[in-house]
């Protein structure tokens, strides 16, 4: 283990043999770092913190610190992070809170670029990018493979689906479909359509890409159709799709109502 003189590490942390911890970083009781992490010079890493294998922990980060929340009264609650995961200088990361579930949590494999901010309880998956001061209030859900650009605010208890794009300097109070891109602010937001692109790099055949672009066509751009019925209609014309599956159960299930108006509206 090579951890730096100046670093504070109380001795009821738990941390893997193979941990780094830089210049003046602070360690505190109960966390837990597994294997091949590197803490920065000058990070805080607060109780109740779980790190997984491989994470490469910026300067001047605060990770798990306590939720900004009025109704947090100091409770036990958590940040679990998990494997091969990028966090730059100046994110913070709160954990959760007791009305929440207690917990915050982030998967494998994302980068958190610099000045991120993640509210507490936080559900955040795999693959996912977030650019600098892009910033996630409580509650919000971030599907795998997403990607949210620059300077972008995300109201609480949003959803943002999987492999969607949302671009920089987006106010986003409603949810983002999966696979869609989208960008502007509140009553500007557009949707400009399928992430084709995206899903091209990501290995996505082009007939599952056809169907999803139809699928979009008849959900977002049907303004003669209530909504249940377009949502019908395109799980019926494309027929046997997972993906196409995914983003009509994505509206269904949506509580704060999905972000719909595109750029011919």
């Amino acid at each position: 283990m090579t951890i730096h003189q100046t670093a504070v590490v109380d001795s009821r942390a738990e941390l893997d043999s193979t941990v780094e911890v830089g210049a003046y970083a602070v360690i505190e009781s109960g966390v837990r770092i597994g294997s091949g992490t590197s803490i920065a010079a000058h990070a805080v890493v607060a109780s109740g913190t779980t790190l997984g294998c491989n994470n490469q922990i910026g300067s001047f980060t605060s990770i798990g610190t306590p939720p900004q929340d009025t109704s947090y009264k100091g409770e036990d609650t958590e940040l679990v992070i998990g494997d091969n995961n990028i966090v730059r200088e100046y994110t913070s990361i709160n954990r959760g809170t007791a009305n929440g579930g207690g917990r915050t949590e982030i998967g494998d494999d994302n980068l958190l670029m610099a000045s991120v901010h993640v509210g507490h309880d936080c559900r955040i998956g795999n693959h996912i990018i977030m650019a600098n001061v892009a910033m996630l209030a409580g509650h919000v859900e971030v599907g795998d493979y997403a990607s949210i650009s620059a300077l972008v605010g995300v109201h609480q208890f949003c959803r943002i689906g999987v492999h969607a794009y949302i671009g920089g300097m987006s106010g986003i109070t409603h949810d983002v479909a999966p696979y869609v891109l989208i960008a502007g602010t509140r009553n500007q937001m557009r949707v400009s359509g399928i992430n084709k692109i995206g899903l091209r790099r990501k290995g996505f055949s082009r007939e599952t890409i056809a169907k999803l672009d139809e699928a979009f066509r008849i959900i977002f751009r049907s303004p003669n159709l209530l909504h249940q019925d377009a949502l019908v209609k395109a799980r019926d014309a494309v027929g046997d799709c997972e993906e196409v599956e995914l983003l009509v159960r994505f509206f269904e299930e949506s509580k704060r109502g999905v972000a719909k108006r595109t750029s011919d509206d």
